[in-house]
């Protein structure tokens, strides 16, 4: 951040540079020559201001002529290049256009703009001007609203010609020289003064300096940097505080608001208690009703019960003889099907027995013509031995004995074996009728068991069709019990909710009759206390009194009230607002401080004065109720 002085300074430093610049074309554009000029005397006029105001002691009014040359030169400033607008009247140039419009680039401008139109002796849009811009000036916040308009190139394109000083480099230079006016503090009556008949000439003598003047310059300069110093920090403590004010009256606001939405809980709540005791009284004789109804249903439904219960037990012997009847046949049935079962299982097991037997002769036939293929194997060999032998018999007559005894002795192997082979023979003859007889009895208990299959097939399809229709009988039997069963739990669960309320009225009619008592008890405990505190109030209240009489006095000993400085105050003492030009400061000829003009509009006779003075609210409530006081 820079400060005011070394913005003035680089503001210089600039325009030296653009005088440089534009002295060589100023021969040639009168315009650009009529900037430069207009541009050193605001650089002459913004300086010997803020050296004097130094000097005279930083606070200025509207009769001084520094100041007063200065609004002349900004109001030539301002007027350069200005567009002629036609009207009804003729050929217009006003400054009041593009200085209204800076409302619409920064909404903080609305209210010296409101102040301006509501002035009532302005009547031309040049007073209106003038006075806007001493309403910044007073602000400290010229130079910012100045900004804002001419970095707007396509809003000033309407009111000023191109080669206007608010369009060029020249104003820019010259809004950063307003930043120095920040140390000046100004105090400007607008409403008084004519405006719109003053006549804008500048006078060049104040401004014609000799070297006792720039010597005396040079000191002041360096005064400027230690009080602008002491400026800035002196603005940063009334930020912070500002801040704290702020966040203060938010606090208190907040507090109030909760205030207020407590008190109005507290009296609904007290509403909510009145409905709750009203409808505590409905509810009670609600509940008497209801009681009365419901023994009433209780006795017509307790009869009821007792006619169904016993059209129940009559119904119920009925029915469980006919279940026992069909429960006897239905196990007769089920033996019966049992029976045909198990003849089934014992002839299905008998016919596989009949083929596993089957399969048995089979395969002892196939082994015994595997056997009789080997014995003829082994004949076969037998032969070719014999002739072998037979061959060794003539070439060998050693061995002949020898040989006959073999030969003797494989016939009579032979003859063994033959046997054996006829016994064989026989055996499977004897199997082979065994099969065909079996075979025969097959065929005969497949049609016997068909038969005997197909009848008892058809006895299990009527016995199925009975179990059917018994089952469906059973099923009938069953859900009507059922519905009888449920309908007297459904009266048994009215009965025992009945008795529940019942017990739950009785409960409510104790929990009501403590509550009375207990209503009766804390509005004894509240009226006890309600007259402690009103002995207290008058207690408080005379001793409030008391003080305050004390303190006057302390104070008319002490030399009279403190009288509070108008600079000390910048925010009303009562609300907390702060004074502007529309927002005077009061001071309240009893207490001392200062007050705005609504938390000090009353008038009473004081002791020191006996015609009616101006005092502030709290004094007057006081006052007032001082004198009641002493008047009982």
């Amino acid at each position: 951040m820079y400060s005011p002085q070394s913005l003035h300074r680089r503001g210089i430093t600039h325009s030296e540079s653009m005088e440089r610049l534009s002295n060589s074309q100023a021969l040639r554009d009168p315009m650009s020559m009529e900037r430069t000029n207009l541009l050193n005397m605001a650089k002459l006029s913004i300086k010997g201001l803020i050296e004097s105001a130094l000097s005279f002691g930083r606070t200025l009014d509207s009769d001084y002529p520094p100041l007063q040359q200065f609004f002349v030169v900004m109001e030539h400033c301002l007027k350069h290049g200005l567009k002629v607008k036609k009207s009804f009247l003729g050929y217009n140039k006003s400054l009041w256009g593009p200085l209204e419009m800076v409302e619409k680039l920064c909404p903080e401008a609305g209210e010296i703009a409101a102040s301006v139109r509501d002035l009532p002796g302005l009547k031309t849009p040049l007073g209106r001007a003038r006075a806007w811009l001493r309403l910044a000036l007073m602000q400290k916040r010229l130079a910012d609203y100045l900004r804002l308009l001419i970095t707007r190139k396509d809003l000033l394109s309407d009111f000023y010609d191109n080669s206007a000083v608010m369009v060029e480099e020249e104003g820019a230079v010259i809004v950063g020289l307003l930043v120095g006016l920040n140390v000046i503090d100004a105090n400007l009556c607008v409403k008084g003064e004519d405006l719109d008949t003053q006549v804008g000439v500048i006078d060049f003598s104040m401004y014609l300096k000799n070297d006792i003047d720039d010597y005396r310059s040079g000191e002041r300069n360096g005064q400027v940097a230690a009080i602008l110093d002491q400026k800035n920090y002196v603005e940063e403590l009334n930020r912070q505080l500002n801040s704290s004010v702020h966040g203060l009256q938010g606090r208190v606001d907040n507090l109030e608001k909760s205030n207020s939405k407590l008190i109005e809980e507290l009296a609904i709540a007290k509403n909510n208690i009145i409905k709750l005791q009203e409808e505590n009284h409905q509810l009670r004789n609600e509940n008497t009703i209801i009681l009365i109804k419901a023994q009433q249903q209780l006795e017509v439904t307790q009869v009821d019960v007792d006619v169904e219960l016993d059209t129940y037990k009559q119904s119920r012997q009925g029915l469980d003889e006919m279940y026992n009847e069909a429960r006897r046949q239905l196990r007769e049935e089920c033996q019966l099907r049992q029976d045909v079962e198990n003849e089934l299982v014992v002839q299905v097991s008998m016919k596989q027995e009949m083929d596993l037997a089957m399969k048995l002769l089979e395969k002892d036939i196939h082994e015994k013509q595997d056997t009789l293929i080997g014995l003829r194997h082994q004949l076969d060999e037998v032969k070719a031995i014999n002739v072998e032998m037979y061959t060794k018999m003539q070439t060998s007559d050693d061995g002949m004995k020898q040989k006959n005894d073999m030969i003797t002795r494989l016939e009579e192997k032979t003859n063994q074996i033959t046997a054996t082979m006829k016994q064989l023979e026989q055996r499977l003859q004897e199997a082979e009728r065994d099969r065909w007889t079996a075979e025969d009895g097959a065929r005969k208990f497949k049609h016997d068991f068909a038969n005997k299959a197909d009848s008892l097939q058809k006895q299990i399809a009527q016995r199925e069709k009975q179990m059917l229709q018994l089952e469906t009988d059973l099923k009938i039997e069953k859900e009507w019990r059922q519905t009888l069963q449920n309908d007297l739990e459904r009266e048994r669960d009215i009965v025992a909710q009945l008795s529940a309320e019942a017990q739950q009225i009785n409960g409510l009619k104790k929990e009501f009759h403590r509550l009375q008592d207990e209503n009766s008890q804390l509005k004894g405990i509240c009226e006890e206390q309600e007259q402690a505190l009103e002995e207290l109030g008058c207690k408080l209240s005379e001793s409030k009194l008391k003080i305050e009489d004390i303190k006057e006095a302390n104070k008319a000993l002490q030399g009279g009230q403190v009288w509070l400085k108008d600079k000390d105050a910048t925010h009303c003492k009562l609300c907390e607002k702060e004074f502007s030009i529309s927002r005077r400061k009061h001071h309240c000829r009893n207490c001392g401080e200062i007050f705005c003009n609504a938390c000090s509009d009353n008038e009473l006779p004081l002791p020191a004065s006996p015609k009616p003075v101006r005092v502030c609210d709290t004094c007057h409530a006081l006052l007032l109720q001082r004198c009641s006081s002493n008047a009982t």
